[in-house]
């Protein structure tokens, strides 16, 4: 059964929340949950009420005196802006629970038993971790095999590829997103819409892919096999794409691009022919990640909560840690349109 963004919010809101709600910072609030005596009278009491209005749960902390327990994050990139997002996530969730967190940039790929001798994972286990994420595209069988036979608790952050059956996995509502992005289209009166997605093999960008298709099929719009094309998730890519699609007979008055990075090379591919953003083309990107707001002009985009994902998944890998299991191997946060300068009705109406 698949968990939505609704049932991830029961455990109440983050201490990150209530310091906002209050209008004091994290270790603040923290040292109220503490009950630490360094803090102002009149700061307590906002915070304290802060705590009972938002009915925020006062989890059991670690014994202070023993060392916290400590977890890695393994990014693919420390420079990405998403991997920011997701360190974001899991800072403010591990404050609160009182975890250490070691972050990682990459992994690597296990070839012959590469990772059995002396490589990451045997670090990892020397560091006495108790448990991992990864904000990675996928692993390998070798390392999927090493957790398992070393018995390390381990939650994955929106894989790319369909995970092996048991792996515990946070991420996005893809295929809602896909029909969300579409039916903003569809609603400004476009119907010749493409989409520019990632890897034809990969779960993630066909689940986008598949609520691009069931959007049109709804509203009755025929499903053009031309206007499907795929770019690997990478920027240059998705330019040639968008180029081979304006060279079609009839090319696309709008196109769903399944990553933002994806959206600015087709950004590019428009600006070569002189085409206008959105005056000529519509063009909606999928993650809201800062470079959606920087763009010229500032992409409508659907959004992927990362750094609620990144929340949600340390929470489960504490769970994990302590003997628990999750209910169910995969959870999904909602997706939603924000829309910005990117996308208007087709020229003519």
């Amino acid at each position: 059964m698949v968990r939505t963004a609704r049932a991830s919010t029961a455990a109440g809101p983050t201490l990150a929340v209530v310091a906002r709600e209050a209008g004091v910072s994290v270790p603040t609030a923290s040292k109220v949950v503490n009950g630490r005596e360094d803090v102002a009278p009149e700061t307590r009491r906002r915070v304290s009420e802060a705590l009972d209005r938002l009915g925020y749960v006062r989890r059991p902390r670690f014994d202070a005196v023993r060392r916290p327990r400590m977890v890695d994050l393994v990014v693919h990139s420390l420079t990405d802006s998403g991997s920011g997002a997701v360190l974001h996530g899991v800072e403010e969730a591990a404050y609160d629970a009182g975890l250490e967190v070691v972050v990682s940039a990459g992994l690597e790929r296990a070839r012959g038993g590469a990772a059995e001798r002396g490589g990451w994972l045997e670090k990892l286990r020397a560091r006495g971790s108790s448990g991992v994420l990864f904000d990675l595209a996928e692993l390998t069988g070798a390392q999927y095999a090493w957790l398992a036979r070393h018995r390390v608790p381990f939650v994955l952050i929106d894989p790319v590829a369909e995970p092996p059956a048991g792996v515990v996995s946070v991420g996005a509502a893809n295929w809602q997103g896909g029909v969300t992005a579409t039916e903003h289209l569809l609603g400004l009166g476009h119907e010749r819409i493409a989409v520019i997605a990632g890897d034809p093999g990969a779960a993630v960008s066909g689940t986008r892919v598949a609520g691009y298709r069931s959007a049109l099929a709804a509203a009755g719009v025929a499903h053009r096999a031309e206007y499907v094309r795929h770019a690997g998730f990478d920027r240059a890519a998705a330019r040639l794409r968008m180029r081979e699609l304006l060279a079609l007979p009839v090319p696309p008055t709008a196109v769903f691009v399944c990553s933002d990075a994806m959206a600015l090379g087709a950004y590019e591919a428009l600006a070569e022919r002189g085409l206008r953003v959105p005056e000529d083309v519509s063009v909606v990107g999928f993650d809201d990640l800062p470079e959606a707001r920087w763009a010229t002009p500032a992409l409508t985009t659907v959004r992927r909560p990362l750094a609620e994902m990144s929340a949600t998944a340390l929470r489960l890998l504490l769970r994990m840690m302590d003997g628990a299991r999750p209910e169910s191997t995969r959870t999904e946060l909602s997706t939603r349109l924000v829309r910005r300068a990117s996308s208007a009705a087709p020229a003519g109406g």
